[in-house]
C-alpha cells in the first residue's frame, strides 16, 4: 500500500516519491520492486505504469517475484542482481530487522519505515550492524518533515514556549486499516506500534529529552469481534528527561477504529505546552474541504503525500511524506559522491540509533500493557 497504493484509488508514497526525485535529479535509476505474491507485483506494475502515464517520468522498474510467490524474494534480488545504491524497506513490522539486516550486510544504504524495530535488542543490532558496514540506516519519520511540526521545533529550540509542562497526541486512523489492510499480520502489532511512535519520535525531535518511564492501557472490543486479537485503542503516558534534569510529560490517544465515514484517513492533533506558552496543531482540519454530489465529505491533507499538476501538464507529487524519502535519496547520493559520510547525519535526522529512543519507549508501553498498565522504566541499553 506505501509501495504504490494497493488496495487505494492511489499510488502509495514510494514509487511518488522516486518518480519525482528521478524527474527533479534526471537520474537513471533502476528500481527493483520486491514483494512475495506474484498477483500483487502484477497489481504493482499496472500501478506504476500508470504513474508513468500521469507523471511523464519512465522509471526502470522491475518486479519480484514474477513467477512464483516466495516469502525470500528480497535475497534472491540480494544475492543475483547487480546491487543497487539504497533500499527502503517497507514490510511488516515484525520483519523489519531480518530484511533490514539483509540489505546492511550486501552494503546497502537503509531506509525503514517506521517503527525501526519492535524491541531495542533488534534496534540495537541494526545500529550495530550499520555502523560495522559503513552504511548509512535511517528511519521513515516523515512527521519530522510536516511543517507544522517544524513550526513546532523551532519555536521550541529558540525558547519560545520555556520549559515543556506537557503534550498531548490524538490520533486514529478508519476501521479498514487493521481490518482488511493489515489483516494478516495486524496481531503481531499494536496501533501505539504503529501510529503513536510518530509523535514519540517527534518528542524527542522536538526536545531533544529521553524517556524515563511508560504506562500504557488498552481496549479490544470492535477488532474482537471482528476476529482479531489487537487493540481498538491505547493511552499512554511517558515521562521525558531533559538534559538539564527537567521531566514533562507526553499523552498519547492512538485508535485506528474510525468510521468508514470519516472526512480523512487519519485524524491527528498535538498540544504541547510550556512554561511560557502553547503550541496546537490540528494536522487533521488543515483548510480543505471537498464536497461532491455521490460522496461523502472529505478533508483531505494537501501536505502530506498529493498530485499537483507541473508546467509540462504532467503531475508530480509533492508533501512531507515524499521530502521524506526525497532526502534519504539525497543524502545517499552525497555519501556515494564522497560529499559526506553516513555519520554525519546523526543528530539531524532520525538515524537508525537516533530510533532506538522511540522503539524503547513502544516496548515499555507494550511491557505495561502486559502488566496490568503498571508503570515501566524505559530501558535503552
Amino acid at each position: 500500500m506505501y509501495v504504490s497504493g494497493r488496495g487505494t484509488g492511489g499510488y502509495g508514497t514510494i514509487l511518488p516519491a522516486i518518480s519525482s526525485y528521478q524527474k527533479e535529479r534526471n537520474s537513471n535509476s533502476i528500481v527493483f520492486v520486491v514483494g512475495t505474491n506474484v498477483g500483487r507485483s502484477q497489481e504493482a506494475l499496472t500501478k506504476s505504469l500508470k504513474l508513468a502515464e500521469l507523471t511523464g517520468v519512465q522509471l526502470p522498474l522491475k518486479f519480484f517475484p514474477d513467477e512464483h510467490n516466495s516469502a525470500k524474494s528480497y535475497i534472491q534480488v540480494l544475492e543475483q542482481v547487480k546491487l543497487p545504491a539504497c533500499a527502503i524497506v517497507a514490510v511488516p513490522d515484525h520483519l523489519h530487522y531480518e530484511v533490514a539486516s539483509a540489505c546492511l550486510e550486501k552494503g546497502l544504504h537503509t531506509l525503514v519505515v517506521k517503527p525501526l524495530t519492535p524491541t531495542v535488542k533488534e534496534a540495537k543490532k541494526l545500529v550495530s550492524l550499520a555502523k560495522k558496514c559503513n552504511v548509512y540506516g535511517v528511519v521513515e519519520f516523515h512527521k519530522r518533515w510536516d511543517r507544522q511540526n517544524r513550526i513546532l521545533h523551532d519555536l521550541f529550540q529558540q525558547g519560545d514556549l520555556g520549559l515543556p509542562l506537557y503534550t498531548w497526541t490524538e490520533y486514529s486512523q478508519r476501521k479498514s486499516v487493521p481490518n482488511e489492510i493489515f489483516r494478516t499480520w495486524v496481531e503481531k502489532i499494536n496501533i501505539l506500534q504503529y501510529l503513536g511512535v510518530h509523535y514519540i519520535d517527534i518528542v524527542r525531535f522536538v526536545t531533544g529529552a529521553e524517556p524515563v518511564r511508560v504506562m500504557a492501557m488498552g481496549q479490544k472490543s470492535w477488532l474482537k469481534e471482528q476476529g482479531l486479537n489487537a487493540y481498538d485503542a491505547i493511552q499512554c503516558m511517558v515521562e521525558w528527561e531533559t538534559d538539564s534534569g527537567h521531566t514533562f510529560n507526553q499523552t498519547l490517544l492512538v485508535n485506528w477504529i474510525d468510521p468508514e465515514t470519516s472526512s480523512t484517513m487519519s485524524d491527528q492533533k498535538i498540544k504541547f505546552v510550556g512554561t511560557n506558552g502553547r503550541y496546537e496543531g490540528d494536522q487533521k482540519e488543515r483548510g480543505v474541504r471537498i464536497l461532491l454530489d455521490g460522496q461523502p465529505l472529505e478533508e483531505p491533507n494537501p501536505d502530506f503525500c498529493r498530485a499537483y499538476q507541473t508546467t509540462d501538464g504532467k503531475l508530480a507529487w509533492e508533501g512531507y511524506g515524499i521530502d521524506s524519502i526525497i532526502s534519504f535519496l539525497n543524502e545517499v547520493s552525497s555519501i556515494i559522491n564522497m560529499k559526506n559520510k553516513p555519520q554525519d547525519f546523526e543528530g539531524k535526522r532520525p538515524t537508525f540509533s537516533e530510533s532506538v529512543f522511540s522503539t524503547a519507549v513502544v516496548e515499555a508501553a507494550t511491557e505495561s500493557l502486559n502488566d496490568r498498565s503498571n508503570w515501566e522504566t524505559v530501558c535503552l541499553s
